[in-house]
C-alpha cells in the first residue's frame, strides 16, 4: 500500500496555501523567527543543548553516513518535502505551522464558537502547558528508544527510513519547544530544558507515559511500534490539532503530515515480514501455519510470534490513551483545548451536554457496555476510534495470507488484553476476553506474550544487511521504493 492512501484523512493542509520556510536562518521557521529576537535568541541557546542530546541519544554511530532524507522546504502538500543526501547532525531541524486558517472558530466546548486563541487564555494555562509537554516527552523517547537498531538494519532501504522517522521525530520535538518557549515564559523555558533531560528508561529520570520507556530492541519491535504507538500518536495528534489554542493545532495540522510515513514505515515493514514468511512456508512446502519449529528453521519470523508482538505492542499502546472516564480529558475537551478525532466530522453538539457514551466496564464478573456522560467519556471514545484504525491494517497484513494461500490471521487482542491503566488495570484476560486468575494468568501468559526463548530467536535473526538491493533473509524487499527509486538504489551511503 502506498503512503499517500496511510496519510489519507489526516488532517489535510489547504492546498491553495504555500507557506515556504525560511532556510537563510539558523533555525529553519515559517513563522518569520527574525522578527521576535526575544523568543529567537532563546532556541537558539536551546539547539546546542539538542544537538548535544542527539550526539548522545540520537542513532548511534552514524555521524558520517550520508542518508537520503527528505526535509520540509513548505507546508503545502505538493511542495513540502525535498529529498536529498544529507548526514543527520547537519539535518535542518525547525519550527514548521501548517497555514493559518482566516475565521476559524474553537469546534468544541464551552468555547465552542468562539474565534479560536492566538494567546494562551490565562484560566487554562497550566493545562495547556502539560498537554504540550506530554505530547513533546514522546518525541525524543522514541529516537532513544530506537538508537541502535541501525547496527542490525535488514537493508539499507529501511536504515533510510528508521532515520528519517528520527529525524521527524527530533522536528516535532522542536514544534513543541517552540510553543514551550514563545508561550509559557520561564516555565516554558524550565520544560523544554527537561525535555532533553529525561531519558526512555532512566531509573531516575524517565519519560512520562510508560509506552515510551519500553526497550525497542529489534527490528520486529520497531515495525510493531511505529505501526502501533505511532498511531496512537496520529491520535492524539488529531486531538490536539483541534485545539482552540490555533498555534497548537497550526503544529499538530502539519506533524500529522510527517506522520503518516512514520505508521506507512511499520505496517508495510509488517506486511514485507508476512509476506517473506508466506514465502518461505509455500518453497518448503508447508502448510501448518502454528508449525513453530519447522517454520523458524527457514529462518523467518514463525506466525504465532508475530501475533504475540500484536498483543504486546497492541495492548501497550492502548495504555497511552489514560483512563476510559478521565476528568482530565473532560476538562480538556470542554476548554476547548483537545477535541475528539474527526471533531468536526461527529454529528452532535460538540458540547456533549447530555450525552452518554457506551463504556466497556467489568460488571459482576461479565464485559458490558455501560452508558457515562460523554464528557467523563472521551479517552475511551478516542480509544475505540484507534481500535477501529489499527484494524484497517491489519485487514491489510491478513489479504497477505490470503493471497499466498497461508491459513492465518492476524488479531488485535481484547480491549481489556494486559492492561495496566483504566478499567482494565486490576483484572487478568485472556486475547479472547475470558476473565482467568492471576495465578492462571502466569501459568499461561506465554501463550499469548513473547517468551525468553521467542525473544532470542527473533534476535539471532537480527544481522545486518548494507549492501544495497539486499535484504535480510527474515523480510521481503518492497514493492516500490522511497521517491519511486530503484531497487538497487543506495539509500544510505556508509563510507
Amino acid at each position: 500500500m502506498s503512503e499517500e492512501s496511510i496519510s489519507a484523512g489526516l488532517g489535510t493542509l489547504r492546498e491553495d496555501s504555500m507557506v515556504e520556510v525560511n532556510y537563510d536562518e539558523l533555525i529553519p521557521n515559517n513563522v518569520d523567527l527574525s522578527t521576535d529576537l526575544r523568543l529567537k535568541r532563546a532556541l537558539e541557546s536551546w539547539q546546542p543543548k539538542f544537538l548535544d542530546w542527539w550526539k548522545v541519544a540520537g542513532p548511534a554511530d552514524t555521524r558520517e553516513f550520508e542518508v537520503y532524507l527528505r526535509t520540509a522546504v513548505g507546508v503545502d502538500p505538493k511542495g513540502w518535502a525535498k529529498f536529498d543526501y544529507l548526514k543527520m547532525p547537519e539535518y535542518r531541524w525547525g519550527i514548521l505551522l501548517a497555514p493559518k486558517e482566516e475565521g476559524r472558530m474553537i469546534p468544541c466546548g464551552k468555547h465552542k464558537g468562539e474565534p479560536v486563541w492566538q494567546e494562551v487564555p490565562g484560566e487554562y494555562r497550566a493545562m495547556l502547558r502539560r498537554l504540550v509537554v506530554v505530547q513533546g516527552d514522546t518525541e525524543p523517547a522514541s529516537v532513544e528508544q530506537q538508537r541502535y537498531l541501525s547496527k542490525t538494519a535488514p537493508s539499507l532501504y529501511d536504515m533510510r527510513n528508521l532515520f528519517q522517522v528520527n529525524v521527524e521525530e527530533g522536528r516535532h520535538l522542536w514544534a513543541m519547544v517552540y510553543l514551550l518557549v514563545k508561550y509559557f515564559g520561564r516555565d516554558g523555558r524550565e520544560e523544554a530544558e527537561a525535555l532533553l533531560q529525561r531519558r526512555s528508561a532512566d531509573a531516575d529520570r524517565p519519560r512520562i507515559l510508560g509506552a515510551f520507556n519500553e526497550e525497542t530492541p529489534d527490528w520486529l519491535s520497531f515495525f510493531m511500534f511505529t505501526f502501533f504507538t505511532d498511531r496512537d500518536g496520529k491520535m492524539q495528534l488529531e486531538s490536539l490539532a483541534q485545539s482552540g489554542f490555533d498555534p497548537l493545532s497550526r503544529s499538530c495540522r502539519f506533524m500529522l503530515t510527517e506522520e503518516a510515513h512514520h505508521m506507512f514505515v511499520g505496517e508495510t515493514g509488517i506486511a514485507r515480514v508476512i509476506q517473506r514468511t508466506c514465502d518461505a512456508m509455500n518453497e518448503a512446502g508447508i502448510t501448518n501455519a502454528r508449525d513453530i519449529e519447522a517454520v523458524r528453521n527457514l529462518g523467518v519470523i514463525d506466525l504465532p510470534t508475530l501475533q504475540k508482538k500484536v498483543n504486546f505492542h497492541g495492548s501497550v499502546s492502548r495504555d497511552l490513551f489514560g483512563s476510559e472516564v478521565s476528568t482530565n480529558a473532560a476538562n480538556a475537551f470542554n476548554a476547548g483545548l483537545k477535541g475528539r478525532f474527526g471533531e468536526t466530522k461527529i454529528d452532535d453538539d460538540h458540547q456533549l451536554e447530555g450525552a452518554v457514551y457506551p463504556v466497556t466496564r467489568l460488571v459482576d464478573g461479565c464485559f458490558i457496555d455501560e452508558d457515562v456522560p460523554a464528557l467523563s467519556a472521551i479517552n475511551a471514545r478516542l480509544l475505540d476510534d484507534y481500535i477501529k484504525d489499527c484494524q484497517g491494517g491489519i485487514k491489510r497484513w491478513n489479504k497477505v495470507f490470503e493471497k499466498a494461500g497461508i491459513d492465518f490471521q492476524i488479531t488485535q487482542p481484547h480491549k481489556a488484553f494486559s492492561r495496566m491503566i483504566g478499567e482494565f488495570a486490576d483484572i487478568f484476560v485472556t486475547t479472547d476476553g475470558e476473565i482467568i486468575s492471576e495465578q492462571e494468568w502466569n501459568q499461561r501468559k506465554t501463550e499469548w506474550l513473547c517468551t525468553d526463548e521467542d525473544n532470542v530467536y527473533i534476535q539471532s535473526l537480527m544481522n545486518p544487511c548494507m549492501k544495497k538491493g539486499e535484504y535480510a533473509g527474515w523480510i521481503a524487499s518492497p514493492r516500490i521504493g522511497i521517491n519511486n527509486q530503484p531497487g538497487d538504489f543506495e539509500y544510505v551511503k556508509i563510507g
